[in-house]
């Protein structure tokens, strides 16, 4: 793989009061890179080396995970749009492209509407954005279990302390279609979401899922998404974020990779770089 070529310089960047780890390499037009959950930003080892021979690569951990400080609150989409913003501007960008998977989706969109200026081009992959239109079918047997479980304030947290390790473990086998994760890579996503106050913040992003919810809809009723956007899909999601974003996007194109769990930049990177690749040289 090519990922391992480049190694990234990590720092420690304050914004909106909250400390976060970040991940940064290369050199050129800036690459902001959001991570979902069970991930962090070690999510895009496999696709890094690639992206950074023409890019400046940008990777934090989202606030409240992997390394990033604990915050109280604050995972609500337009929160962490906000913090996207914030460390862009604090790293001296003034335009990036952006790419994010799973929990990285909604916030990246809220910053493309919000801030077209700032944002180039959008990648988005393996998402849905809210309630917004589209996601029948893939919603038609309810959400996904684990949304559920995550919603309730201080229940998930309790039951998995000290049994972490075997349910990350779900998530990244079921993610790549039973292949797994590198060890040290698996390694690295149980650390990250070990311990009562790991998982309090990451399932905070569940908790706060209808108020960006009401963010996503609100920014929509305000006016078309205008920066050019790839909608990329695997299992489960499929074409629903691509469904989501037709009435509201000017300009997006969807694909779909075959063969490919939920975790694509680790199960398919090649398959992922050959359309990254193209959609953010053009």
């Amino acid at each position: 793989m090519v990922g391992h070529k480049t190694e990234a310089e990590l720092r420690r960047v304050t914004v909106n009061g909250v400390e976060l780890n970040v991940a940064v390499a290369g050199e050129g037009p800036a690459v902001l890179l959001l991570h979902g959950f069970p991930h962090t930003w070690q999510l895009w080892s496999d696709v890094w080396g690639a992206l950074a021979r023409r890019h400046r690569l940008i990777a934090p951990d989202l606030r409240g995970f992997g390394a990033s400080a604990r915050a109280v609150d604050g995972y609500d989409a337009g929160t962490l749009a906000s913090d996207a913003e914030a460390l862009l501007a604090a790293l001296g960008e003034r335009s990036a492209d952006v790419v994010a998977i799973d929990a990285g989706v909604p916030p990246a969109f809220l910053l493309a509407m919000r801030r077209p200026r700032l944002v180039r081009r959008l990648a988005v992959m393996e998402s849905l954005l809210g309630t917004l239109p589209g996601a029948e079918r893939f919603l038609a047997g309810g959400p996904p279990w684990w949304f559920g479980f995550h919603a309730v304030p201080g229940l998930a947290e309790t039951v998995l302390t000290g049994h972490e390790g075997r349910y990350i473990d779900w998530f990244l086998d079921s993610g790549t279609l039973g292949q797994g994760v590198r060890q040290p890579l698996r390694d690295a996503f149980v650390h990250a979401y070990t311990g009562g106050d790991a998982l309090r913040c990451a399932f905070s992003y569940y908790r706060a899922l209808p108020v960006s919810a009401r963010q996503i809809q609100e920014a929509v009723e305000a006016g078309p998404l205008t920066v050019p956007t790839l909608a990329i899909g695997a299992q489960p999601v499929h074409t629903a974020l691509h469904q989501q974003l037709r009435p509201v996007a000017e300009d997006v194109v969807g694909h779909v990779i075959e063969d490919c769990g939920h975790i694509i930049p680790l199960h398919r990177p090649e398959a992922l770089l050959s359309l990254l690749g193209p959609f953010l040289r053009h």
